[in-house]
């Protein structure tokens, strides 16, 4: 049976741990991924980004719209660019732990998966020679740590994303009412002065606090570097069950709902439909590709299927 501790909370050895389990991930796997869920590629062939190199001659069989235009009619005679492909580049993890992340109906609590997922990115990552850094958030404090190509900086990262989780038996606090404040939105104004252009992004969050401010600071990130959402559900959150009472921890004590209230499952669902359809809104006009880890997931395993063969992460 598993340690009650471990499913609300993931201590700092046990994200080390996770090595083993991003390793598996970098293994080709013996056939393709079959799966329905949306993936965080936005396109098949979009991988590591192209650095300028130089600009030369132009030569027969180049591609004529890597053509100098300026360069050209400088010179008076074709000139091409010519590109490389970039061999590091910086990889930024942006991890919630708020309050909302302190729960699950099945598995282990939300902020233990959202660790997990960031923790499995930043091994990957590393060992892709990428540069890793992080920008971990709750309620009350926001760490930056810039992207650096050292094992050093991935285990600072796990060390904040293991302390700045809420601890099991501590009472959860939360933001207080004329404190307007939000983390996810502060978290992406901080990455954008971070984030060097051309930097591959992960937003790990519930995303239970999206804002009307949330899209844009969404896809200004996303103009000049690769962003992926990953939200951490419960499902619980998504669909009740048809009956039955029951009892859900909140910062005040447990809250009792009963499930067989037909105009509590109404007023639930039009809660839910409202926020769903918030956040597509919110993807799409932000241009962020997105996709879902459950409580119930092995996180490892549903990297595995979102990432593609290889442990790519784009």
């Amino acid at each position: 049976m598993a340690d009650s501790d471990a499913l609300t909370h993931i201590s700092l050895p046990d994200l080390i741990r996770l090595q083993a389990d991003a390793r598996a991930l970098k293994l080709p796997s013996a056939r393709p991924v079959k799966t329905r869920q949306a993936g965080l590629q936005q396109s098949p062939q979009r991988g590591r980004g192209m650095a300028f190199a130089e600009v030369r001659q132009y030569q027969p069989g180049d591609d004529i719209r890597s053509i100098d235009w300026r360069v050209t009619a400088r010179r008076q005679a074709p000139h091409t660019k010519l590109y490389e492909e970039e061999r590091e580049r910086p990889v930024l993890l942006l991890c919630d732990l708020g309050p909302t992340l302190f729960f699950a109906s099945i598995g282990a609590y939300k902020q233990v998966r959202s660790a997990q997922v960031a923790g499995l990115l930043a091994w990957l990552a590393l060992w892709a020679g990428d540069q890793v850094g992080g920008i971990v958030f709750n309620e009350h404090s926001l760490s930056v740590l810039r992207p650096a190509r050292r094992k050093k900086s991935v285990l600072r990262l796990l060390d904040t994303l293991a302390d700045h989780q809420q601890q099991p038996g501590a009472k959860a606090n939360t933001p207080a009412e004329d404190d307007n404040t939000n983390g996810l939105d502060q978290a992406l104004a901080e990455a954008r002065r971070v984030a060097h252009t051309g930097s591959r992004i992960f937003v790990i969050s519930d995303f239970l606090g999206i804002t009307e401010d949330t899209p844009t600071l969404l896809g200004a990130l996303a103009r000049h570097n690769s962003v992926s959402a990953i939200r951490i559900v419960d499902p619980l959150e998504r669909e009740l069950p048809s009956s039955g009472r029951f009892a859900v921890a909140g910062p005040g004590g447990p809250v009792w709902f009963d499930a067989a209230n037909t105009r509590f499952q109404q007023a639930w669902r039009r809660k839910v439909d409202s926020h769903e359809a918030r956040l597509e809104h919110c993807f799409r006009t932000s241009g962020v590709a997105s996709a879902m880890v459950s409580t119930g997931d092995d996180p490892a395993v549903a990297l595995k299927a979102l990432l593609g063969p290889g442990g790519r992460i784009g």
